[in-house]
């Protein structure tokens, strides 16, 4: 989903610092070669799941930098046909949520972690999410935010809104026209707003609503209440039918919240993650 303008001025001053001594490498997985980097060497392992046509570089540069590497080895990978995990083009059947979460578990089998956490933003939420439900046993805990579970008329509105990229600033493009190349990025965008908004036609307008009752991790909610993309009231269904699971408001943050505010971010994620460290 967008972000604002203060995305881009961070991920400017940190990606070139990080990701560049970050180990990477591709990793076959489920017929696609998937993109990943890795920093870190602590026994808690950590898959990062970025939000829509983002990646590694577009998405986590101060968790890769700033999460501590002596508690935690953090994994970021691009989803098949986003960023360097292409080809694939990519696109988006509505078992896409489905189909990324597969492979980012299998992503982590295939890296040798046998049991992991993840940290979901935006559509990476919903790939937490249903990775939590429909693989409990690898999942150790999980962290969503900017994520929701279902889709009103009003979000419908939200998303027809920004479809049209020539109306977001050059600053917000620029990281994407510079991924994909203008052209690509501009047909890439259509077809994920296309693809997010075909869940209003399932009943309840379900993205993953089936999928909430069978998580059982420790599940962690942040929702920044001046996210103008995801409104409170899906960070409180998501908390309300996730059995146990803790809600943190952030009252400045909007839909990027862990960029903007990357140390506070990281501090709660590292304080709900330890509780569940490996030992």
């Amino acid at each position: 989903m967008p972000q604002s303008t203060s995305l881009f001025i961070c991920l400017s001053v940190c990606l070139s610092v990080c990701l560049s001594s970050s180990p990477s490498g591709r990793q076959r997985v489920n017929g696609v070669d998937l993109y990943y980097e890795q920093t870190g060497g602590g026994k808690h392992a950590l898959l990062l799941l970025p939000g829509a046509i983002g990646s590694t570089r577009t998405d986590f540069g101060p968790q890769l930098k700033s999460l501590n590497k002596e508690r935690f080895t953090v994994i970021g990978w691009d989803p098949r046909g986003y960023g360097r995990s292409r080809p694939p083009d990519r696109d988006f059947p509505l078992d896409f949520f489905e189909r990324d979460a597969k492979d980012g578990v299998d992503l982590m089998k295939a890296l040798g972690f046998g049991k992991f956490s993840l940290l979901g933003w935006s559509d990476g939420g919903v790939t937490a999410l249903i990775a939590a439900a429909r693989y409990p046993d690898l999942i150790n805990r999980i962290v969503v935010w900017g994520a929701n579970a279902f889709i009103t008329q009003h979000d419908l509105q939200i998303y027809e809104g920004v479809r049209d990229i020539s109306k977001w600033s050059a600053r917000m493009r620029q990281p994407f026209e510079e991924m994909y190349g203008a052209e690509t990025f501009a047909k890439m965008w259509g077809a994920w707003v296309d693809g997010f908004t075909q869940f209003a036609r399932r009943p309840e307008g379900s993205v993953c609503i089936e999928h909430l009752p069978l998580i059982r991790c420790p599940t962690l909610i942040i929702h920044g209440e001046k996210d103008p993309i995801v409104p409170n009231s899906h960070a409180q269904f998501l908390t309300k039918h996730i059995k146990g699971s803790r809600l943190h408001l952030m009252p400045e943050g909007k839909h990027n919240l862990h960029l903007r505010y990357a140390e506070e971010f990281n501090k709660l994620a590292e304080d709900f993650l330890e509780d569940g460290a490996i030992h």
